[in-house]
C-alpha cells in the first residue's frame, strides 16, 4: 500500500502531465512573412479569370513556379455537419469546466485536503485517461493524426 503523501504526489504528476497535454502548449514554428504584391482591379479581374475559380495563391504558384506542385500537403476539409458537430462538442466541453474541476482535485490532492486511497487514485486516474481519450480522439477528426498519437 502506498503512503498517502506519495499517492498525492503521483496523482498530481498526472494531472500536470495530463494539463500539459490538452493545453497543446508547445512552442509554434515561426513562418515567414507572406509574400505580398499590389494589383490594379483590373490585374486581380484577369487573374481571378485566368484560374478559373482555383484560389489566387495556388493559380499564382503554378505560374510562377511552372506548374510544378511545391509539396505542400493540404488538410482534409471538414463538411458543415462535421464542422457543426465539433463545434457543439468543444463548447459542451468548455461548459462542462472539467479543466477547472480537474485543477481543483489536484490542488486539494497537493495540500492534502482530499483523502486519497488507492480507490480514490484509480478514478482520478481513469477520469485523466478519460479526457486524453477524448482529445486524441477531436485530434484524429480534425486531422492531426502526428498529434494524437502523443
Amino acid at each position: 500500500m502506498t503512503r498517502p503523501d506519495q499517492s498525492a504526489s503521483q496523482i498530481e504528476t498526472a494531472f500536470r502531465v495530463a494539463a500539459s497535454e490538452i493545453g497543446g502548449s508547445k512552442p509554434r514554428k515561426k513562418r515567414q512573412p507572406p509574400f505580398s504584391i499590389r494589383l490594379s482591379q483590373a490585374e486581380r479581374a484577369r487573374l481571378a479569370l485566368d484560374a478559373a475559380g482555383a484560389p489566387l495563391g495556388a493559380y499564382v504558384k503554378e505560374k510562377l513556379f511552372d506548374g510544378i506542385a511545391m509539396g505542400r500537403v493540404r488538410r482534409k476539409v471538414l463538411s458543415i455537419q462535421d464542422r457543426e458537430a465539433h463545434a457543439r462538442a468543444l463548447a459542451l466541453l468548455g461548459r462542462s469546466n472539467l479543466f477547472n474541476n480537474l485543477n481543483q482535485l489536484a490542488k486539494a490532492v497537493h495540500i492534502g485536503t482530499l483523502p486519497v486511497t488507492p480507490e480514490t487514485e484509480a478514478e482520478l486516474l481513469a477520469i485523466l485517461n478519460d479526457v486524453r481519450e477524448i482529445r486524441r480522439l477531436f485530434l484524429i477528426a480534425l486531422g492531426h493524426q502526428s498529434e494524437a498519437a502523443r
